[in-house]
């Protein structure tokens, strides 16, 4: 590692390491594409989910959206109730980067834009979450990516060294907010880009694998 500017990792979870999507849900709740892509666009909006990253709790989500569209109080509630069902599992060949910088030696740290009260469920079930020392969750801060705000109480609160700080995410607005502040911030489009871009940094070596 002494051979390299950057001595730590940040990763995004949601997108780069866990496959989420609320059309795993409402594909088997609608028969027309086209109908779920308006609910979701209009009702359970992202920015709707947002609200939840950033710290307002599902049951007050839940009973503004349905006093507001009654007629999808059911599929509304479905998306508390079978959240779980978003989940399609981990993105395997970006866990495997993980697995390779842990066995490196390598400091790891996530920073995710998640519920407070849904992040429990995937922690239990995402094992290769033990590689990270520490977790921030942004509804446990009440602050949400892409806020320098919570960029910063990262930093503060992990002891990490910007300019030393490797930070891995797949929204593009994340990204820049991380840059800004000094951090070398790569987009995640896909594993083997990923893997390329951490050997050309130099915390990985392009042997392995």
């Amino acid at each position: 590692m002494s051979t390299t500017r950057f001595d730590t990792v940040v990763f995004d979870l949601g997108g780069v390491l866990v496959d989420w999507n609320p059309r795993y849900l409402y594909r088997q709740l609608f028969d027309d594409e086209a109908a779920m892509e308006r609910f979701l666009a209009d009702v359970c909006t992202s920015r709707w989910n947002e609200r939840q990253d950033e710290g307002r709790s599902w049951a007050e989500a839940i009973a503004e959206l349905s006093a507001a569209y009654p007629q999808h109080a059911a599929l509304i509630a479905a998306y508390r109730e079978r959240w779980y069902d978003m989940l399609s599992g981990p993105i395997a060949p970006s866990v495997a980067i993980l697995d390779e910088l842990r066995e490196r030696g390598v400091p790891l740290y996530a920073l995710t834009n998640w519920s407070q009260e849904t992040f429990p469920m995937a922690r239990q079930r995402f094992t290769f979450m033990d590689a990270f020392i520490d977790i921030m969750v942004s509804g446990e801060e009440r602050l949400i990516k892409p806020d320098p705000v919570i960029f910063r109480r990262m930093l503060q609160r992990f002891e990490l060294d910007a300019r030393r700080t490797i930070y891995i995410d797949d929204a593009p607005r994340n990204v820049e907010a991380a840059a800004r502040l000094g951090m070398h911030a790569l987009q995640f489009r896909d594993a083997v880009t990923l893997r390329e871009e951490l050997c050309r940094a130099g915390m990985l070596d392009s042997a392995d694998g």
